[in-house]
């Protein structure tokens, strides 16, 4: 029996490389920079079985860790210090870096693919892990 491979086809995930895309319209996120970034991701991953959303990390510069959430969702909440968020409040214009899902992507890679054009992080779970992982030590 031969294994049918299924391509996902999600529209704001570019078909090669990697592309910029308006926060705000098909998602919003927050990006966590450096080792910080890295551990919320896995614990994001444990606490969901290893199916939290879809995330992206950039491997050089501030090696920033993008967490990709509903649209809306970022806004009017209150964020942990350290988690920079990226959506279309009035007056800001903000854009996500968002990788092919295979081929060169490099600096970027998904450390959780998408696997619906519509299952994004959920947002309350994302806090609540952020105010965990980014607890300032004292």
């Amino acid at each position: 029996m031969i294994a049918e491979t299924r391509q996902i086809r999600i529209g704001w995930v570019p078909d090669r490389g990697f592309q910029l895309r308006k926060a705000g319209v098909q998602f919003d996120a927050v990006r966590v920079d450096g080792e910080p970034g890295r551990e919320l991701a896995d614990f994001l991953g444990e606490l969901t079985g290893g199916d939290p959303g879809p995330v992206v990390m950039e491997a050089n510069g501030r090696q920033g860790v993008y967490f990709l959430l509903p649209a809306g969702s970022t806004g009017h909440r209150a964020w942990p210090r350290g988690v920079t968020r990226f959506n279309s409040a009035p007056g800001v214009i903000s854009y996500v870096p968002v990788p092919a899902l295979g081929g060169r992507t490099w600096p970027l890679s998904w450390r959780f693919p998408p696997v619906d054009a519509h299952r994004f992080v959920h947002p309350l779970l994302l806090r609540s892990a952020a105010s965990e992982v980014l607890r300032p030590l004292s």
